[in-house]
């Protein structure tokens, strides 16, 4: 394969690249045909993509990061030479994506992999992708991951009694009128026995939450029920979760609690911040948009939540990295009012996010793509002996702290089973 052609400085600039798509027999379960090293995933219920190797990789940080990562593309995908005999989205040309979170934070990337396969509708494909013809590779299983050991699993950033006094902190500037909602996240560290191979969590959360969406970009992974964006021949989807209750394995009484999550005022509350931030974050780019009248409750292993679908038709020239810009960080992982909201965030949370929470997932050559919001995640550290998992709590003014500590801890449990 070709050596990748890297724009560490953000400046966008020609990347001629050779991309050719052809149809495959079902290749199997994606997440087998992943390598260990440079792994790239996107796979919801099966179907998605997968990658690996690198023709071209787009760093940066900063508020215009989306504005200068959709430059980029734009121009790598200008000049590139396209056979795509294949026509779904996620064929052809295609670069995963990861976001920080705040803007001044590193780690945003655009990865554009030398091998990309994919599945959608019954139907599976190859492509290749360098700076020169290349032929597809033979397609199979790699050896089976490495099972995680686990050490132990410590506090991060904010050991969990000082963060019930960050949460009452938040509630006493909600209650005072200073915002409405803050969205505050916190961390733990799990310690392993040697160095993680990521494949192995990726294949079970695949497995135990397939209704979600399960990625891996740059060693940051996880498993996300909530699309922050999806972008299909002008119609633009974006799913929101706020709102949420702890399942007790017990399904008659999960479903009186479902029953009570749906009438609860406060998250009631919060999920209508969240979804009127995302219609107003669409609107200057829609002709239409379509909200239903009340959230649905979305039902997963560990926790259940309001969710709600926000549809619309977009018009001019836009793409899913435009549009992910204009939603990121929507109330549903920041907060209203969002200036102030991140602002508080930065003041009190006491947290290096890094990309928890950010926009992470792929974008296609016209501008299509799907970008989740990188919730229920994990952050490998270089050594690969420590993951960072994270965690994130809706505060509005009738929050209990303990409450939302039970509820934080809640939703770290798909990423530290997947380490078990």
């Amino acid at each position: 394969m070709s050596s990748p052609v890297v724009d560490p400085a953000g400046a966008p600039g020609p990347v001629p690249l050779v991309v050719r798509t052809v149809e495959i027999d079902d290749p199997g379960p994606l997440l087998a045909l992943l390598p260990r090293d440079e792994a790239l995933a996107w796979v919801h219920h099966g179907d998605g993509l997968v990658g690996w190797g690198r023709a071209a990789v787009h760093s940066g940080r900063g508020p215009e990061r989306f504005t200068r990562a959709h430059a980029w593309w734009r121009e790598v995908t200008r000049h590139s030479v396209v056979r795509d005999e294949v026509g779904l989205p996620g064929s052809g040309l295609v670069a995963f994506s990861t976001f920080a979170f705040h803007d001044a934070d590193p780690g945003s990337l655009l990865v554009v992999p030398q091998v990309v396969v994919g599945r959608r509708d019954g139907r599976a494909w190859v492509t290749v992708i360098g700076t020169s013809i290349s032929s597809a590779p033979e397609l199979a299983p790699h050896e089976p991951a490495n099972e995680p050991r686990l050490v132990g699993l410590r506090d991060g950033s904010v050991a969990a009694d000082a963060w019930l006094d960050v949460v009452a902190e938040a509630v006493d500037r909600i209650q005072a009128g200073r915002l409405d909602k803050v969205v505050l996240a916190r961390d733990v560290v799990a310690d392993l026995a040697e160095p993680l191979d990521v494949r192995a969590p990726l294949q079970r959360l695949a497995a135990s939450y397939p209704g979600c969406w399960t990625f891996v970009v740059d060693d940051f992974f996880g498993s996300t029920p909530e699309m922050l964006v999806r972008l299909e021949r002008g119609l633009v989807t974006s799913r929101v979760l706020a709102g949420t209750i702890r399942r007790t394995g017990d399904d008659t009484h999960d479903l009186t609690l479902a029953a009570s999550l749906a009438r609860s005022s406060k998250d009631l509350e919060e999920h209508e911040y969240a979804v009127r931030s995302v219609v107003e974050a669409l609107a200057p780019f829609c002709t239409s948009t379509n909200v239903p009248e009340a959230p649905f409750v979305l039902h997963l292993p560990n926790v259940m939540h309001l969710a709600t679908d926000v549809t619309g038709v977009v018009a001019g020239d836009v793409s899913a990295l435009t549009l992910a810009s204009a939603l990121h960080p929507s109330a549903a992982v920041g907060g209203t009012p969002r200036a102030e909201a991140v602002s508080l965030i930065r003041e009190i949370e006491g947290l290096d996010r890094g990309r928890y929470a950010g926009p992470v997932g792929w974008v296609g050559a016209g501008g299509d793509g799907e970008l989740g919001i990188a919730l229920r995640s994990g952050a490998v550290a270089d050594d690969g002996l420590s993951v960072r998992l994270f965690a994130g709590c809706g505060i509005v003014a009738d929050s209990v702290p303990e409450e939302e500590l039970a509820e934080a801890r809640a939703k770290l449990v798909p990423v530290r089973d997947a380490l078990s």
